[in-house]
């Protein structure tokens, strides 16, 4: 009861916590990050991603936790094959309570998988009425089965992802939200580019220079691809 009251609480103050940045001219990037980050903390996962398509239909990841579930989700997404590419393909929850004893079904996602220690994974669309828009992944280092209460959770903080990306497509056409996401995915390019500068400058993690970056966009009220190009055109300058 302890611990089912403990995550409530923490699933309010994060639907809180993101109803708060969902006013115009939000950043998207910001939002998801902070999801996958709450994502993976209130649903016990090691590592949170989300998946987003391209305006050409191609599947990208737009946020993640880690370093290596950015590079599991994009290795389904090269093979075409694994959790993340069926729950978008589908719309539906799909669960690996046991990554190895998925070798027939996806050989190179149960073996690289296994190889970074991933022992589960589970894959929430995305989804509004028919219309699926990506996935949300959780990654986890033990074997297990997603919980009916973490599988309603992790539904619940996938609606939010989902009514925050498709906001602006309720108030003006729907080539306004494919240019927000195509924002999102561009920003992640450079904010890749712009950690892997200063992780090399500043002699820090991946994982720390984006909070380096995320702090600075956050107190001076700038978008995160903002400071991205300010990292990367400074040390172009030294």
């Amino acid at each position: 009861m302890a611990r089912s009251s403990g995550r409530e609480q923490q699933l309010l103050q994060t639907f809180v916590e993101l109803a708060d940045t969902l006013v115009i001219g939000y950043d998207v990037v910001d939002l998801l990050h902070t999801l996958v980050e709450r994502c993976a903390q209130i649903l016990d996962a090691t590592d949170a991603g989300i998946l987003l398509p391209d305006p050409t239909g191609t599947l990208q990841v737009v946020a993640s936790t880690s370093e290596r579930s950015q590079l599991i989700s994009l290795l389904q997404l090269e093979a075409d094959e694994g959790p993340c590419v069926d729950a978008y393909q589908t719309g539906r929850l799909v669960t690996v309570d046991d990554i190895a004893a998925s070798y027939a079904r996806w050989p190179r996602f149960a073996v690289e998988s296994s190889g970074v220690g991933y022992r589960s994974m589970h894959a929430i669309p995305l989804r509004l009425r028919n219309e699926t828009i990506g996935s949300l992944n959780l990654f986890r280092d033990q074997a297990g089965p997603l919980s009916p209460d973490d599988a309603a959770a992790a539904q619940a903080l996938a609606d939010v992802a989902t009514i925050g990306i498709l906001q602006e497509r309720a108030l003006r056409q729907s080539d306004i939200a494919r240019e927000q996401l195509q924002h999102a995915l561009d920003s992640r390019v450079l904010i890749e580019q712009a950690k892997g500068v200063l992780s090399q400058l500043e002699g820090i993690g991946f994982a720390e220079a984006f909070e380096q970056m995320r702090t600075r966009a956050r107190n001076s009220g700038t978008r995160l691809s903002v400071i991205a190009e300010q990292v990367i055109r400074d040390a172009q300058r030294r």
